[in-house]
């Protein structure tokens, strides 16, 4: 039996108390698949298959396959490429269109709109990009190999991910999102160097059609014109028009994917979406099925629908076949005596093991040291360290920039095993950093107890004295009803301790249990925006069956705020960043439940009544703080 409310898992028996075959396969197929590791894994059976196809008795085959001819006529223009550059000049445009769509996503929504949570991942992306290039130039400054350097660059996100999860921290949710933010910054700068140092000689003819059709796209998008098959068709000419220029066409796909808004739910479409959805209910007709269907996919951004569709082909089907086709190279006794001593070889692998590793770990902490952003609470430096190596794990475009770069097949199999050879190395290197990060760096015998990061006046919420002895932090969520039976407590502990006292609220809403904890913390926020977050704190704790959308409307209205910048702020989930930074910040202290407090800057263990906690507070005040005995 199901919750109340709940809807059947999928694959749930039938009334006969089975599931077909079917549904024994595909819920753990679905599960598999839905690991951090399996795009990576595939990836990887893709690379042996290739190098073993190449290797074995059948790899004249091989060649012979990938270098096949296929043409496309039509009215007597004719498009005519070999197997393997229709997957990495044609199929690959779905890979960039993909990264395309999360490099936007990011930019309009996540974690690179807020400057202070970038600056850091950010000048490490730079770092990442400069180190490997130059220690790659170091060793190949001139001839055919120097056009190379670009090899160098770029980390696979899908490996980075994926080795993380298997050889990363056992609590590495922080470290992922730094390392994803990073990779993110790292794809924009991979992306940008591939447009301007890898273009072949341009013909402006071609790239003056491609424009064009971009501009078309943006007009179809103006008139709100949302039909599939034409956006189809302009891209395909946009394609071609972009490869006929001498740009590689791959640019076109992430062209076209910042093309795709990026936006979080808007409440008025998600409301006609369920209003449309009930007359469908009341009244079921073709017309309604579709109106409804094409309300619901309106009310999500076109960015996340297109993402959610492809991702799954780019991960699963795209990047193993251009795996096949580009990662099978001669494994011999003489081509790896070769690679051994080749500039190139050797100057892949500084690049992606050593100047990776160096670059990121000095753009980081270069960053944090001159105060252009700071660290996601949680990660320590050792976990960096380790990240940054794991980092040289540049798979995906490095050797997609091989296949640009070199023509000499004798050196792009050179480079290839040094990227081969880099990727195993970082992923080695990454391991035992992790691991003596944990064997030598700071031990503790529990779950961490300290707050992270200190109290920082310029950015929590404080009330009381902001040089107060005594310092209390909770972690709340504001469906918790634990946590509102905790106000009463605090109200008391003011009224004990006054001026001796300095109150701290931070964010942990537990989604997961609590389905409107999440929007009534950014509420809290937008109010704070307006200068009001106590009295927003208040209002939410005292109204804690009063938490939807339209009911936080109506406590900003009583409150007097401005309703329609209060509103904005909600719509498009601007405050969505500081609740995700406190979150990280619970998860770096230890907190497992709302309400948690922290005393003094450690983590308070025990009941949270007034009285527990004056005597926990004046305990760890020491003498100065304790009421005078008369």
């Amino acid at each position: 039996m199901t919750e109340p409310g709940k809807a059947e898992p999928f694959g749930t028996p039938g009334p006969g108390g089975s599931r077909s075959l079917l549904d024994q396969v595909a819920v753990p197929l679905r599960a598999a698949l839905s690991s951090p590791t399996s795009g990576a894994g595939v990836m990887l059976l893709a690379t042996v298959a290739a190098l073993f196809w190449a290797n074995s008795p059948w790899a004249q085959s091989y060649e012979s396959f990938w270098s096949s001819e296929l043409a496309i006529r039509v009215a007597g223009a004719e498009l005519s490429l070999d197997l393997q550059h229709w997957v990495n000049d044609g199929l690959m445009v779905f890979f960039f269109f993909v990264v395309g769509l999360e490099v936007k996503r990011e930019l309009a929504m996540g974690e690179l709109t807020d400057r202070s949570r970038a600056a850091v991942p950010l000048a490490a992306a730079l770092a990442g990009l400069a180190v490997p290039a130059a220690l790659y130039l170091a060793v190949n400054p001139s001839g055919p190999a120097a056009q190379a350097w670009g090899v160098v660059i770029s980390t696979d996100t899908a490996f980075l991910l994926g080795v993380l999860a298997l050889v990363g921290p056992a609590c590495s949710a922080t470290l992922r999102v730094f390392l994803l933010t990073l990779a993110v910054a790292d794809d924009v700068g991979a992306l940008l160097i591939i447009a301007a140092f890898y273009t072949e000689d341009l013909s402006l003819g071609p790239l003056l059609l491609a424009g064009v059709g971009v501009g078309v796209m943006l007009l179809l998008r103006y008139l709100q014109v949302w039909r599939g098959p034409a956006y189809f068709v302009l891209a395909v000419l946009i394609w071609v028009a972009t490869h006929e220029s001498g740009v590689h066409p791959t640019i076109a796909g992430v062209v076209l994917a910042l093309l795709a808004p990026a936006y979080p739910p808007r409440r008025g479409e998600v409301e006609h979406a369920a209003r449309l959805t009930r007359a469908f209910r009341q009244s079921p007709n073709p017309d309604f099925a579709r109106a409804a269907r094409l309300s619901i996919d309106r009310s999500v951004s076109s960015n996340e629908r297109l993402h959610r569709l492809y991702e799954p082909w780019s991960s699963y089907v795209i990047v193993p076949v251009f795996a096949l086709a580009n990662a099978g190279g001669a494994v011999t006794a003489d081509s790896i005596a070769d690679a051994a001593r080749s500039p190139i070889t050797i100057g892949i692998i500084l690049g992606l093991v050593l100047g990776k590793l160096l670059g990121i770990t000095l753009g980081t902490f270069g960053a944090v040291r001159l105060g252009l952003g700071r660290l996601v609470p949680g990660v320590t430096r050792g976990q960096v360290v380790g990240g940054a190596a794991l980092s040289g794990l540049g798979f995906t475009i490095s050797l997609f920039i091989v296949d640009l770069a070199l023509d000499d097949p004798a050196l792009a199999d050179q480079a290839r095993l040094g990227v081969l050879a880099a990727s195993l190395l970082a992923a080695l290197l990454g391991w035992t950093l992790f691991r003596a990060a944990d064997r030598f760096g700071p031990q503790r015998s529990g779950p961490p107890t300290a707050l992270d990061p200190p109290v920082d006046p310029d950015r929590d919420h404080l009330s009381g004295p902001v040089d107060a002895p005594l310092t209390l932090v909770e972690y709340g969520d504001y469906e918790c009803p634990f946590c509102g039976r905790a106000t009463g407590a605090v109200e008391e502990l003011r009224h004990r301790l006054g001026d001796r006292l300095r109150y701290v609220y931070r964010h942990v809403p537990l989604s997961d249990v609590h389905p409107d904890a999440e929007l009534a913390a950014q509420a809290a926020e937008a109010a704070g925006a307006q200068g009001r977050f106590w009295d927003m704190h208040d209002r939410l704790f005292a109204h804690q069956d009063a938490l939807t959308a339209d009911d936080l409307l109506a406590h900003a209205e009583a409150l007097g705020l401005d309703e329609a910048r209060f509103a904005r702020d909600l719509q498009e989930h601007r405050h969505a960043g500081r609740i995700r930074d406190d979150t990280a910040s619970a998860e770096a202290g230890g907190v497992t439940r709302t309400p948690t407090f922290f005393i003094n800057g450690r983590r308070h263990n025990g009941p949270f009544d007034a009285g527990t906690l004056s005597r926990a507070l004046l305990d760890a005040g020491g003498d100065d703080v304790h009421p005078r005995r008369t």
